[in-house]
C-alpha cells in the first residue's frame, strides 16, 4: 500500500523518464565512489600530463554540470547564470585536449620508406634483358638530332 501512495506523487507519464534518471544517478554514483576509494595524489602519479588533465576537466565539466542540474530543480535559469559561461570555458580546454590527443594519433611520413616506396614503384627497364620490347636508352640517344619536317603530302 505504501507502493501505490508513492507512485500517485508524480504523473505517470513521466515514469519511464525517472526511471532512467535514477538508473543514470546509480552509475554516477558508482563511478564517483570507484574515483574516491583512491587518493587523488596516488591517481595522479600513475597518469601521465595528458591523462591528468583530461581527468581534472572531467572532473570540473560534472560539478559544473551537477550544478546546472541543481539550478534547474531550484527553478533558476542556468543560461542566464554564470554556470554557462564556466561549461563553455571547460569545453574549449577540452577541445584543445581533444586536438593534442588527435595529432597524437595522426600517421606521421617516415620520408625514408616513402622514398623507397616511390622508387620501387616507378618502373625502369633493364637494358640487360633481351625481352625488352622498347629501344635502349643507347639507341634513342643514337638518332640525329636533325629537326623534323614536315611529312610530305600523300596524293
Amino acid at each position: 500500500m505504501a507502493a501505490d501512495s508513492r507512485t500517485e506523487d508524480y504523473p505517470h507519464e513521466i515514469d519511464e523518464q525517472l526511471t532512467g534518471f535514477d538508473s543514470s544517478v546509480s552509475s554516477v554514483r558508482a563511478m564517483l565512489d570507484q574515483l574516491m576509494a583512491m587518493p587523488r595524489n596516488e591517481l595522479l602519479q600513475k597518469l601521465d600530463p595528458l591523462d591528468q588533465a583530461k581527468l581534472d576537466l572531467m572532473s570540473a565539466y560534472t560539478l559544473n554540470s551537477l550544478f546546472w542540474m541543481y539550478l534547474v530543480t531550484q527553478g533558476i535559469n542556468p543560461r542566464e547564470h554564470g554556470i554557462k559561461q564556466e561549461l563553455e570555458r571547460i569545453r574549449t580546454y577540452m577541445n584543445k585536449v581533444k586536438e593534442i590527443t588527435d595529432k597524437k594519433k595522426a600517421a606521421r611520413v617516415d620520408k625514408g620508406a616513402a622514398a623507397r616506396f616511390i622508387r620501387s614503384a616507378l618502373y625502369e627497364p633493364d637494358e640487360k634483358d633481351p625481352r625488352k620490347k622498347t629501344p635502349s636508352k643507347k639507341a634513342a640517344d643514337a638518332t640525329p638530332d636533325a629537326p623534323r619536317g614536315k611529312r610530305p603530302k600523300q596524293s
